[in-house]
């Protein structure tokens, strides 16, 4: 049965389907084809066979037509049956589509990469060698703007880096990906707030605990927005902006807020919903978010 990591992995590509061409050609150099759209399509690969292949998820580039498939599988673990596998879907979906089909797979683990990338004997003169992501080569998105342009590769930078020894570069890959999830639908934002807070290390969270805003530029984000969004148009408008984000982000972790929590966060001051917002990166209740003893 499929790990909750791999539907989650799965999830990314499934919600952007333009996330895999952009990751073959950022980050592996892969050359596409042009292309005007990306969409998901049926990853079910038997043809006549009596055996069954279905693939993890099938992405297809279109310019009015199919221009190339790509067929990615999440791999979290050695798996040698995958070696024969893996031919047979690419042939099939290349029979199905009568375009260039390539195998993209998605790795969470250096060894597995390894193990994945290693060229796949076919017999004669043909070799299959697939296209592999190790978590190491996932772009490390730090910078805000291109998060909130792509919230899914900043999950996906978040998990592949939330381990990373440099606690700052953690840190603030983290975050951006934290500002990308305020925009989005309350589904999403969830899965990918608890996703990103799930890959950082017992480092990186003790570091969130204890931040210097002197050493970490991205201390107060949380509010610098609503901040600024207040000057412009009135102390008050960026306040009751920065009260209603500190409340769906709330709800979005723990459920419904208590009348009297929301009557507590709206009666704050600036200095304390910014504190109640970076708490709640780590916080394991409604309790640990506010701050109450």
């Amino acid at each position: 049965m499929p790990s909750q990591l791999h539907e989650a992995l799965l999830l990314l590509f499934r919600n952007r389907p333009s996330l895999a061409p952009v990751l073959l050609r950022d980050a592996l150099h892969v050359e596409l084809p042009e292309y005007t759209e990306a969409r998901i399509d049926s990853a079910d690969l038997t043809d006549i066979q009596p055996a069954e292949y279905r693939a993890d998820l099938v992405v297809l580039l279109l310019n009015g037509v199919p221009v190339m498939g790509i067929v990615l599988e999440v791999q979290l673990s050695s798996d040698e049956r995958k070696s024969f596998a893996w031919p047979a879907y690419v042939a099939s979906l290349r029979a199905r589509l009568e375009c260039p089909v390539c195998l993209f797979v998605v790795t969470a683990d250096e060894a597995v990469a390894r193990w994945a990338s290693k060229p796949i004997e076919l017999g004669g003169l043909n070799r299959f060698t697939p296209f592999v992501l190790r978590p190491s080569g996932v772009p490390e998105v730090a910078d805000e703007t291109q998060a909130i342009a792509d919230p899914e590769l900043a999950v996906l930078s978040a998990m592949a880096h939330g381990q990373d020894v440099d606690t700052d570069k953690a840190l603030q890959i983290a975050l951006a990906a934290q500002l990308a999830i305020h925009g989005l639908d309350e589904g999403r934002a969830k899965l990918y707030f608890d996703l990103v807070l799930t890959s950082l290390s017992e480092a990186a969270r003790k570091a969130l605990r204890t931040m210097d805003p002197a050493k970490y530029q991205y201390q107060s984000d949380f509010a610098k927005e609503y901040i600024a969004l207040g000057q412009a148009q009135g102390e008050a408008k960026g306040r009751a902006a920065l009260v209603a984000l500190v409340m769906k982000q709330l709800a979005l972790r723990f459920g419904p807020l208590p009348d009297a929590t929301q009557n507590k966060i709206a009666e704050a001051p600036i200095t304390e919903l910014d504190a109640i917002g970076e708490r709640l990166l780590t916080a394991q209740n409604l309790k640990d978010a506010l701050g109450s003893h």
